[in-house]
């Protein structure tokens, strides 16, 4: 098994407390998150709270449940959320973290580490999908920046 890590990153002209609210308001992330459709298992948020995305066109995808490990939040508004992938797609670990550059912007990152399977293929398939993978996350970003902007 091949672990590999995608992170991205996008500045925010918005509050950090505003960002934080609309990327830990789980239902709301197919807003902003391409291809996804986000519902909350236990209706929690801090650690322990279970969520879980469909991800897919239609009737063709997956499920990947999550549950939140960690969640700190700070001073500034921002904070951090790492979560466990569970599925049988996805497994690894994910998070979240919002930063405050001032009153009025922040930075999101999104980091992934998973677990990548079929050894050499699934490795040799990740150097293809990988960056395709990488674009369709930075669109998510972008539109997330255009949502939080249009909040303020």
């Amino acid at each position: 098994m091949t672990r590999v890590r995608l992170e991205r990153r996008v500045d925010v002209a918005a509050p950090a407390a505003l960002v934080w609210a609309l990327v830990t308001d789980w239902p709301r992330q197919g807003d902003w998150v391409p291809m996804t459709r986000v519902e909350r298992v236990d209706g929690a948020d801090g650690v322990g709270g279970r969520f879980r995305a469909w991800t897919g066109i239609g009737p063709v995808g997956f499920w990947d449940p999550m549950t939140i490990t960690s969640w700190e939040r700070g001073p500034d508004g921002g904070g951090r959320c790492e979560v466990l992938h569970r599925g049988r797609v996805v497994r690894g670990e994910g998070e979240f973290l919002v930063e405050a550059y001032g009153a009025d912007a922040s930075r999101f990152t999104w980091a992934e580490v998973v677990d990548v399977p079929l050894g050499r293929l699934g490795a040799l398939g990740w150097r293809l999908l990988g960056p395709v993978v990488g674009r369709v996350i930075d669109g998510g970003l972008h539109r997330l920046r255009e949502v939080a902007e249009r909040s303020r």
